[in-house]
């Protein structure tokens, strides 16, 4: 959504995972933007897959930081395919460049960390949905808000949808806790990762105030 107008949509496409994709289609650009890429200076995109309780986690960063989180659910050939369409399509599997947020994640699973200090690369979002999704760290851990007083806090109170919208398609689950923002009639409301996901994440941290 828009920062000046939360109610025009953002330039970038949704997130997703059930919209249709051609994959062929995506395959031969991307096969034709590798060809090009060196004389283009197009960056790279190293990613990895980590294991956790919630199933395997698709990570993803570029040189300004990480970029993407990604659940199984949402299927990481699709997600690659969409990083390489929107940010760069030089997609490189080097986990040693993620062990770092590897580790990061794996401590908050494991109730040592209540935070990330990782550097961000929001490439994927821009307007009103970058702000929602920058001000989710705010939130607490252990904690949770709702939708219509995120929108509030941001000085927006009538964007409640806008809000939802951003926290459901927020490219970087997990760093940026949306899992902690509920409707506002405690029913979880959508997540990337799925509700058996979300309640997952908002329990683990409940558990271990």
């Amino acid at each position: 959504m828009s920062e000046q107008n939360p109610g025009l949509a953002d330039p970038l496409p949704s997130l997703d995972p059930a919209s249709p994709i051609d994959v062929a289609d995506l395959t031969a650009l991307h096969a034709r933007l590798i060809a090009g890429a060196k004389t283009e200076g197009l960056i790279d995109i190293a990613y990895r897959t980590v294991d956790s309780p919630v199933g395997p986690l698709l990570v993803a960063a570029t040189s300004t930081g990480l970029v993407r989180v990604a659940f199984e659910i949402e299927d990481f050939d699709r997600v690659l395919a969409a990083l390489a369409a929107l940010v760069s399509p030089r997609i490189l599997h080097t986990p040693h460049r993620l062990d770092i947020v590897a580790r990061a994640l794996d401590d908050y699973f494991a109730g040592r960390r209540t935070g990330f200090d990782l550097p961000l690369d929001h490439a994927l979002s821009s307007g009103f949905r970058e702000r929602v999704q920058r001000h989710l760290v705010q939130i607490p851990y252990g904690q949770t808000t709702t939708y219509g007083q995120l929108a509030a806090d941001l000085g927006s109170p009538r964007a409640v949808r806008a809000v939802g919208t951003a926290c459901s398609t927020n490219p970087l689950p997990i760093i940026q806790p949306c899992h902690r923002v509920l409707r506002g009639d405690g029913a979880l409301g959508g997540y990337l990762g799925g509700a058996h996901v979300k309640r997952s994440l908002i329990a683990l941290e409940a558990g271990n105030r």
